[in-house]
């Protein structure tokens, strides 16, 4: 049966790296998949006039899954907030109800020398984050700028519903129970009645897991604790905004921020798959980003929407592959490494598959 892919390459960086996870998948023909591309972002805005264009949401939402680069670029930073590039991401999410984003930070032995820690520190690093990804102060209302008593006032508003979070906890629930059985979650609750809430419900959906053993840890300490000793955890599941932040602290763990995917599901697991990293444009065009977090998210495509362990753990060897043979494209390479581009490193991927 033939799985429909949405591409969507975006800005900067994008149309690069989503060439090379295309490349990788196309390698693999026994896939049967069926793949077309759409413009998001800021070239969404370029060819349309809106950061998510009406074809591509329809395109998406006919898709099995949807494959995506990057958006962004300093070119629109001036347009009007609505029609901005980050504007047609966050819209994308909400409109396919992505409301479970899974971040791996997983750090491969070849590149402890990489991590801005000692590799005794993070060596064997494995930690998966799951961060809520409709709710919380990106889509709060009331939201805005104003003029109160002369002066501007910039506003947004932190919530979230008991349903909200007990959907996400389950996710991770699920997810500690494939793995450690180890959970922490992470909120403000000493401050904050939001996360009060959410300390709440997470202890109900405890009860549903009681192998699982739950932790709760503020989000300064749980910044604290990323850095001081990471590999106590195993899973962490939190609000959007705090996983933002943690997931991004967590990937120079792994030694760059392009070694990291991401998974983006459904409550069927019909997923957005994306690097966690933006569109770099300083760098685009150049063919020197690092495309193993997109062909890596390619990889998350086929284990949690089709279900496809094999071929998932596949593309996996093949990274761990070309890591192990000395490949490194600038953001990873070291002393006694062999630099390579953007283009040759989705190259080195597709002849390890083979």
């Amino acid at each position: 049966m033939t799985k429909k892919i949405a591409v969507l390459p975006g800005d900067g960086i994008g149309p690069e790296i989503v060439a090379q996870a295309v490349k990788v998948l196309k390698a693999m023909p026994e896939l049967n998949l069926e793949m077309e591309e759409a413009a998001i972002g800021g070239a969404g805005y370029d060819t349309a006039g809106d950061p998510l264009p009406e074809a591509t949401l329809k395109l998406a939402r006919a898709a099995d899954a949807v494959l995506l680069g990057a958006v962004g670029g300093p070119q629109y930073d001036k347009l009007d907030r609505p029609l901005r590039p980050e504007r047609g991401l966050l819209r994308i999410r909400k409109e396919l109800n992505l409301f479970a984003n899974l971040r791996p930070a997983l750090l491969y032995p070849e590149l402890a020398d990489a991590s801005s820690l000692k590799p005794e520190v993070v060596s064997g690093l494995d930690i998966m984050i799951v961060r809520e990804l409709t709710g919380d102060v990106y889509f709060g209302q009331p939201r805005g700028i104003e003029v109160r008593n002369g002066e501007r006032v910039g506003f947004n508003t932190m919530i979230y519903s008991e349903s909200e979070v007990r959907r996400v906890a389950r996710v991770a629930f699920d997810i500690a129970m494939k793995r450690g059985k180890k959970l922490c979650s992470v909120e403000k609750a000493n401050v904050l009645e939001c996360s009060e809430l959410w300390k709440e419900v997470v202890l109900e959906v405890s009860k549903e897991y009681p192998e699982v053993e739950l932790s709760h840890m503020y989000v300064d300490n749980a910044a604290m604790q990323l850095v001081k000793w990471p590999k106590q955890f195993d899973v962490i599941v939190t609000g959007n905004i705090f996983g933002d932040i943690l997931s991004d602290q967590a990937s120079m763990l792994s030694g760059s921020i392009g070694m990291l995917p991401s998974a983006s599901l459904d409550e069927n697991n019909k997923g957005m798959y994306e690097p966690i990293h933006g569109s770099a444009p300083d760098i685009a065009g150049k063919n020197i980003a690092n495309p193993l977090a997109t062909i890596l998210s390619a990889a998350m495509m086929l284990r949690y929407t089709f279900g496809d362990e094999a071929n998932a753990a596949r593309i996996e060897a093949a990274v761990r592959q070309v890591l192990a043979d000395g490949m490194r494209t600038a953001d990873i390479h070291t002393a006694g490494t062999k630099k390579v581009s953007c283009s040759e490193m989705g190259d080195a991927v597709v002849a390890a598959l083979n």
